[in-house]
Formats: structure tokens, C-alpha cells, sequence
């Protein structure tokens, strides 16, 4: 079921009577399904529906056909225990559904488990890359070595580091060798099979995210000029989904810069664009390449939960990444122009 949107009535008196209302401490991420609470409230009534009001996952809006059975309702659960939702203390207030803004785009979008349901060129993934151990070890040698606060993650660059306000790298400014705990990773990539000159490329830039729950990444193509063809980004430590668009010839995509808001999700018209996305699991290895990488945008939506297939999944409490990149030293001459950087 979609998201509705609600609110709760502007300049109306507090007690306004309305068939829907905002239920606090109740949802997926404090056990509690859509199902099971909309039974817990039939009790009072048809429910025509239950809806999450925001990217919590612990507060729903429960949406009746008759106001009366959302006051009786309100009055018998409000600030009380509710036997039927596992004796949790629901906090509830009116809401009303407000009208959708044109031109938003559907929050809902099918995400894929394997990367051949994409049916995007260039895009691979390979679920347990690393094993639960090797995982452990990694995240044990970068939170050993320092690491730099941006606005809202944290990152360590190796190689070369990676200039979020140009988004792209000096290359005459080497740091040095990457560390050794990234060894086996690199040998591993060497061996993937079926891939195109993975075997002799030289990854020489690594940056490492820790993502705090909540925080995504903003819509974005790696610059061309920056780096090569090959981007391979390790997920460590929690789950996310990554969405990607794809514009249609001659519409113009929003700018490829990290200072991109986040309202530049959901405000654009999706009539101009594919869009897809995909499950990360942890110690999952993604690979975009060619137009997968060169030509669709990607991002990690900012969310809490993610819904994937018929499941809700809480992200954990911190998600790390490892991507690896080469940093390009002559200008890109890829098939995408309209993207590429080196050939406006």
C-alpha cells in the first residue's frame, strides 16, 4: 500500500474529530505489521486502511471509513496499553490526508534482490563477498585508523583523496599505498569472472563511508573525468536499497553535485526518467560499469527502513563502505556524452 500523506489539521482546535489518525510507538520497527494493527483498531470499526506516516517505521496514521470510530478509538486506546499489539503504550492524535503536490515523485519503487531484474547494462552484484569474519576484521582496521567528519557521515580516503566539492581527485597528490587489510579484497576483484579488464586494472582510489541510520547518499554519477570505467563498492556492517535513474535522451539530469538537497528525491517528475532499484545486503560487492556507470544516476534514498519485496528492514546502526575506484588521466571518451564532463 502506498504512502498516503497526512497531517494534522492547520488552525482547527485540537480535539477536530477526523476518520484518521496519527498513532506514535506502533509499526514495523517496534514489531507491529500493518495487518496486526489494522486488526487491533477493527475492533472499533471498518479500517479502510493503515499507512506509515513517515520513514520511521514506528509511527502508522490508521485511516477509518466513519469519524466515530476513530474517536471511540482514540478514546479507548490513547495514553493505554494496547492488549493487542503486544501491551505497547500507543500515543494517537487526528490527522487528515492532505492532497499529493504535483510533479512528486512515487516514494513506492519495486526493488530487486538479483542484479539480472534490472535490467541495467553494466550492473552486477555479488551477494557474500566477504565472509561474517572477514567483515568483523575489516571494520575493526578502519575504526583503528582516523577518520574525517562531513556533514553527516564520515569517511577516509586512500589512494587519493576524493574532493567532495569538485567531486573528483588531484591525481598529482598520491597519499600512498592503500593499507594492507584491503589486500585480500583487491585480489578477489582481480578474479571475478566474465568482467571486462578487471583482471589488469589498477584500483588506486578507496573511499570508506560509515553511513549513521537515516542518512543516504544524494543523486549523483560519478564524474567521468575522475575516474575509469570500473566502480566496485563493498556494503559492510548494515543492509540499504540503491536506487538508479536513467534520463531520457535530451531531458536534462539535476547536477551532479554532493551539495544536492534532499527534496531532489522525490521533487522531480518521473516521466522524464527509468528508475530501478536494487537490495544491498551486507558483504554484498556492486559493480557498476559501462552504462551503468557511466550513464544512470545512483542513490541511497535517506531512510530508516527500507521495504523490500513483502519485508520491512530496519537499517542497522551504522552501514560502512569500501568503494573502489581508478582515478582516469586522460580525458573520458565513453559512448554517454550527455553525461560525461570531458566532452561538453
Amino acid at each position: 500500500m502506498g504512502l498516503a500523506r497526512f497531517g494534522r489539521p492547520k488552525g482547527a482546535p485540537e480535539g477536530q474529530l477526523s476518520p484518521n489518525l496519527f498513532v506514535a510507538n506502533c509499526g514495523p520497527a517496534v514489531g507491529l505489521s500493518h495487518d496486526a494493527i489494522a486488526s487491533a483498531f477493527g475492533a472499533f470499526g471498518q479500517v479502510k486502511g493503515v499507512y506509515a506516516a513517515d520513514d520511521t517505521g514506528a509511527r502508522v496514521v490508521v485511516s477509518f471509513a466513519e469519524e466515530a470510530s476513530a474517536q471511540n478509538a482514540l478514546n479507548a486506546l490513547h495514553g493505554r496499553p494496547c492488549a493487542h499489539l503486544g501491551g505497547r503504550t500507543l500515543h494517537i492524535r487526528y490527522s487528515v490526508l492532505q492532497p499529493t503536490s504535483l510533479g512528486r515523485v512515487n516514494d513506492s519503487v519495486e526493488v530487486s534482490l538479483l542484479d539480472s531484474e534490472l535490467n541495467i547494462p553494466g550492473l552486477y552484484l555479488f551477494h557474500d563477498f566477504v565472509t561474517a569474519k572477514e567483515e568483523e576484521e575489516l571494520l575493526a582496521a578502519v575504526d583503528e585508523r582516523p577518520w574525517k567528519n562531513l556533514a553527516k557521515r564520515r569517511v577516509q580516503h586512500y589512494g587519493y583523496e576524493f574532493c567532495y566539492e569538485t567531486r573528483n581527485v588531484d591525481s598529482k597528490k598520491n597519499l600512498g599505498e592503500f593499507p594492507a587489510f584491503v589486500s585480500p579484497i583487491l585480489e578477489r576483484i582481480s578474479m571475478l569472472p566474465k568482467l571486462e579488464d578487471v583482471e589488469t586494472i589498477a584500483l588506486d582510489q578507496l573511499t570508506v563511508n560509515e553511513y549513521p541510520p537515516g542518512v543516504g547518499l544524494s543523486p549523483h554519477i560519478d564524474t567521468h573525468s575522475a575516474f575509469e570505467g570500473l566502480i566496485f563498492s563493498l556494503s559492510l556492517a548494515g543492509p540499504c536499497i540503491m536506487e538508479f535513474r536513467r534520463y531520457f535522451e535530451g531531458d536534462r539530469p539535476p547536477r551532479t553535485s554532493s551539495s544536492i538537497d534532499i527534496e531532489t528525491e522525490n521533487s522531480e517528475n518521473n516521466s522524464n526518467f527509468l528508475r530501478r532499484a536494487i537490495y544491498l545486503p551486507p558483504r554484498s560487492l556492486l559493480l557498476l560499469s559501462g552504462e551503468a556507470r557511466y550513464a544512470w544516476h545512483h542513490y541511497i534514498p535517506h531512510h530508516k527502513i527500507d521495504k523490500v519485496k513483502d519485508s520491512v528492514i530496519r537499517r542497522g546502526s551504522r552501514r560502512v563502505s569500501f568503494t573502489f575506484r581508478k582515478v582516469r588521466t586522460t580525458p573520458c571518451q565513453c559512448e554517454f556524452p550527455q553525461y560525461c564532463d570531458s566532452q561538453r
